[in-house]
């Protein structure tokens, strides 16, 4: 009677939870470069071990498990748009950051899926 948290029905009405409440903004890929120029600042919050692997240019690094005492780091004053390597904890990044009260976006498909349209 039960599933596990992944379960592609749970994660289908976490996704629809998320549209109807609005908990989290959601960017594409393809508008990054936009949001970028127009002054959007890109935080990476996948492991160091991850970021060896690859990095978005003209993205900061925090790993998500470091972001609550990197706080002051962050700018208050242009939007924060948040990606790890598949969106999961850039969600978890986007809530905790929108709780302490800035703006923030998360990209869909994370690193894996930018990595694969820029053949990385």
């Amino acid at each position: 009677p039960f599933s596990s948290a992944k379960d592609p029905v749970n994660m289908a009405a976490y996704v629809a939870g998320n549209m109807v409440r609005g908990d989290v903004e959601v960017v594409y890929w393809q508008q990054v470069e936009n949001l970028v120029n127009n002054g959007a600042f890109l935080l990476d919050v996948r492991t160091p071990v991850e970021v060896e692997y690859g990095m978005v240019p003209g993205a900061h690094h925090i790993p998500l498990d470091d972001l609550r005492d990197h706080l002051d780091k962050l700018p208050r004053d242009r939007e924060i748009i948040t990606f790890c390597q598949v969106s999961l904890r850039s969600y978890i990044a986007t809530r905790i950051l929108r709780q302490h009260g800035f703006k923030v976006k998360n990209i869909s498909g994370g690193y894996k899926l930018y990595s694969s349209i820029h053949n990385l």
